[in-house]
């Protein structure tokens, strides 16, 4: 592909782009006394845009946060865990209204100035008596050092073990812009979102439009690419903000630095987008598959996430046995296009298939490399030039373990 078109700002994070604050505290939403509760803060208005759950059963902070929307800019995202507020009814949409007018009322912002977020347990009513207090201290929270966006990062994770965020500079008409982005998610994980939240931050001066296009786009590729256990959240966002105070013209497609600047936002959405996958519950692998030679691009993402997603692929992994008969079993019912006869597989450096028939191949080289942390699983199906990759993690016990004690 060439050099990249930008530059990873190693320890960047959301509040590096010009113009942005963050922070997060603990209000009791937790049973234990990590944070709760996060926001992200722009100096000025910023241009907005989002993706949502493809969930039919949607939490009320959704609602609430397309309102605010509505005419394509932000100031704040207050966010909770420990809390998804969904399935909550009338009360919990009232709840997530609230939760946005007290955020406005101590920044001294409208109330559509603010985006609302939400991740934690469906179906319980939020404690609004702890969000009230823990909203009347976020302002003495919020600033623009790096321990500020790490109270934030810790503020919005649940069962994730690390936190996750990525950041890199782009050369727009000759002056530096910076973005960044901060994610959680570990479960609940399937193409189409997840129980995933991401918030980007760019100092970039874009249109809506432009911001909202890119955003979808990078999403599909990178996002809508993962999966930990083939579940889709009720609660899934991913946000841009663009708060446009780096000094250059506004940013379109048509733009000469337009391409820098779009493969500089999508490596931060393919960093957190993986960072979710090896993160996954339990997790102890990460799985990386490439599909290559399929009739179209669509067709490479359905076939490589139907690889990612198969529980008998991942239990494989975990118990490090190259077993690829689950491998093309995966890949015949896609329901894409596949020829039986022309498909290669290899598990890493080793082929294991070869035009649809198995390769002799050394089982100890094979166990050495599948109990590493990182495995990568090639496929060419040898009909065209359709290409995809995906990301997931290998099922363990410690997933069921996770899962059958969440709401205890």
């Amino acid at each position: 592909m060439g050099q990249n078109k930008y530059t990873i700002v190693e320890h960047g994070n959301i509040v590096s782009p010009k113009g942005f604050q963050a922070g997060g505290l603990h209000c009791g939403l937790k049973k234990t006394d990590r944070n709760d509760l996060g926001l992200v803060l722009c100096d000025v208005p910023a241009v907005a845009a989002a993706v949502y759950t493809t969930n039919a059963i949607q939490a009320a902070p959704l609602k609430v946060t397309r309102d605010s929307l509505q005419n394509g800019t932000l100031r704040a995202v207050v966010v909770n865990s420990g809390n998804a507020n969904a399935c909550t009814g009338k009360q919990g949409e009232e709840d997530a209204y609230t939760m946005r007018s007290l955020t406005a009322a101590q920044f001294g912002l409208s109330a559509e100035d603010i985006a609302v977020a939400s991740t934690g347990v469906i179906g319980e009513l939020l404690k609004m008596d702890r969000v009230d207090s823990g909203i009347a201290n976020l302002p003495g929270q919020i600033g623009g050092k790096p321990e500020s966006a790490e109270a934030f990062n810790q503020a919005i994770l649940t069962t994730d073990l690390v936190k996750k965020e990525a950041c890199v500079t782009v050369t727009v008409d000759g002056n530096p812009v910076t973005i960044a982005g901060a994610a959680k998610g570990s479960g609940m994980i399937h193409p189409n979102m997840a129980t995933m939240l991401g918030f980007m931050t760019t100092d970039a001066v874009i249109s809506h439009d432009a911001l909202q296009q890119l955003l979808r786009s990078a999403t599909d590729l990178t996002f809508n690419m993962i999966t930990v256990d083939g579940d889709t959240s009720t609660n899934d966002m991913l946000l841009a903000m663009a708060s446009g105070l780096a000094d250059h013209q506004v940013l379109t497609p048509e733009h000469k630095d337009w391409d820098a600047f779009a493969e500089g936002f999508s490596y931060v959405c393919r960093v957190l987008a993986k960072a979710i996958a090896r993160d996954g519950e339990g997790a102890k692998r990460l799985i990386e598959v490439t599909v290559t030679g399929a009739e179209c691009d669509s067709d490479a993402q359905a076939i490589a996430k139907t690889i990612i997603g198969s529980s008998l692929v991942k239990s494989a992994m975990f118990g490090a046995d190259a077993n690829w008969g689950r491998i093309i079993a995966a890949v015949g019912r896609a329901g894409r296009p596949v020829n039986p006869e022309t498909v290669d597989i290899a598990i890493g450096p080793i082929a294991v298939l070869e035009q649809s028939r198995p390769l002799p191949f050394d089982e100890e080289a094979a166990l050495a490399y599948l109990q590493g942390d990182t495995i990568h699983i090639d496929v060419d199906l040898h009909i065209a030039s359709g290409s995809a990759v995906a990301w997931g993690c290998d099922l363990t016990y410690d997933y069921v373990r996770i899962n059958a004690a969440y709401r205890t």
